[in-house]
């Protein structure tokens, strides 16, 4: 069993992306994986246990036969984060290892790591700790925050010295890919870190349902309640004359349009074009006529409470935030692991 430990310094990294893209990418070679979330800081009640939502999602996308206290056994909530600052909770590492060690009979077990490396460090369960318990291969995935992104990788190569084998740069913007490509990974290459893939920032894996940006707005669905599952992968301000809006709203598919509630026009616009949900500020209702045409076109409008500036600075505060869930995602991150993780060279560096 050779355990591969996903590492990041800082949260929403993507791991759980390469995480579930690499397992697939293995089972579709013929191996057997595991996967296990050592620590979980995302709590949802599964039953009679509570566990986390990452861990849960990849047992249901693999179809992991493995139970849920072995790919989850510890799971950090407000409760949980009580008792630890009373000094309540023992042998955390022993409940992890046991878990990690009752995953038999696997060619690779992939681990998920916590928000960074040194997430539960006062526990002795941080990356560092349980990489060295784990005996684990480290894999890093660095997203792209500018040149300062190199010196995170090769930091993270020098703490973990002979368990690091090599890394990725995920969330790149289009503007800077061929820097990265062509400069930053020739730099880390000659730094002595392998770089198994560059993956550009991904509208697909970026989305949010509607129902999602529902939640997060605090809004009230008026209409096509049967359509929250779809994916918005951009966002448009409706603030112009509507023939302006109108051409605009054409170059920017699958987009949700925020405008307020008193401009049926731009409304009506922006149904006219890629649209898959209207959000109207200010806590008011749109007219019949708006409303009738959504249903028609199955694009739900959905009014939120807060002014237009305030709507966006609270999207803005969760992008970059999204979760891999849905099938739709699933099948995006087969696709860009197919195209630009370098599995071959992976693999490679997995034999001792």
């Amino acid at each position: 069993m050779i355990p591969i430990f996903i590492a990041s310094n800082k949260s929403y990294s993507g791991k759980t992306f390469i995480a579930l893209g690499l397992a697939i990418k293995l089972i579709g070679q013929g191996y057997k994986v595991g996967y296990i979330k050592p620590i979980g800081k995302n709590p949802i009640k599964e039953g009679s246990g509570v566990f986390d939502t990452d861990a849960i999602f990849i047992k249901e996308a693999l179809s992991l036969p493995d139970p849920l206290n072995v790919i989850s056994p510890f799971v950090i909530g407000y409760e949980m984060q009580n008792l630890i600052f009373q000094g309540k909770v023992k042998d955390i590492k022993k409940q992890i290892m046991t878990a990690f060690k009752s995953l038999k009979g696997k060619d690779f077990v992939i681990v998920g790591g916590a928000a960074d490396i040194f997430d539960g460090a006062t526990l002795n369960i941080n990356a560092l700790s349980l990489i060295e318990d784990m005996k684990a291969y480290t894999l890093a995935v660095e997203s792209w925050a500018g040149d300062v992104s190199a010196d995170s990788l090769y930091g993270i190569s020098r703490l973990l010295g002979k368990r690091f084998i090599g890394g990725v740069i995920n969330k790149v913007p289009a503007n800077s890919l061929r820097h990265v490509k062509d400069a930053v990974r020739p730099f880390l290459e000659k730094k002595g870190i392998k770089m198994f893939g560059v993956f550009q920032k991904d509208s697909v894996l970026e989305s949010f349902t509607i129902r999602q940006l529902n939640d997060a707005l605090n809004g009230k669905v008026l209409c096509c309640e049967d359509r929250l599952e779809e994916f918005v992968e951009n966002f448009s301000i409706g603030a112009m004359d509507v023939d302006s809006a109108l051409n605009y709203f054409r170059r920017i598919p699958n987009k949700a349009v925020i405008t307020g509630a008193h401009r049926s026009d731009i409304q009506l616009a922006a149904m006219e074009t890629s649209t898959k949900c209207i959000i109207l500020t200010g806590g008011l209702y749109t007219n019949d006529v708006v409303v009738g045409r959504a249903q028609s076109k199955g694009i739900p409008i959905i009014s939120v409470p807060d002014d237009t500036f305030t709507t966006i600075d609270r999207i803005e505060a969760i992008m970059g935030k999204t979760r891999l869930r849905g099938k739709g995602k699933i099948a995006r991150a087969k696709e860009l692991i197919d195209a630009e993780f370098d599995m071959k060279r992976f693999l490679k560096a997995l034999k001792p």
